[in-house]
């Protein structure tokens, strides 16, 4: 599944409505390279997504994160737990 390009507030019950009909696929990836626009809303939605998903023995990672998503994520401390930031070395 691709993320949108905003996940800014405005935007949060969309993303909330498609990530709810996959919450019980077994492995779901989400593709964050269009992402050029997040609130923190939108981060703290994709984390509690994932983290009940974890917790029910579902496996979700974010491929191909945007600069943007990753910027917005460490900012927030949430780039370890989303999976987005890179290996020393990487460059994101």
């Amino acid at each position: 599944m691709s993320l949108q390009a905003d996940l800014g507030i405005e935007q949060v019950a969309d993303l909330q409505a498609a990530l709810q009909s996959h919450f019980d696929d077994e492995v779901l990836e989400l593709s964050g390279a269009e992402v050029r626009r997040v609130h923190t809303a939108g981060l703290q939605l994709l984390h509690a997504f994932m983290r009940d998903r974890a917790a029910r023995g579902r496996v979700t990672t974010i491929t191909l994160p945007s600069p943007t998503l990753v910027e917005a994520a460490r900012q927030l401390a949430l780039a370890a737990s989303l999976g987005v930031d890179p290996a020393p070395g990487d460059t994101a």
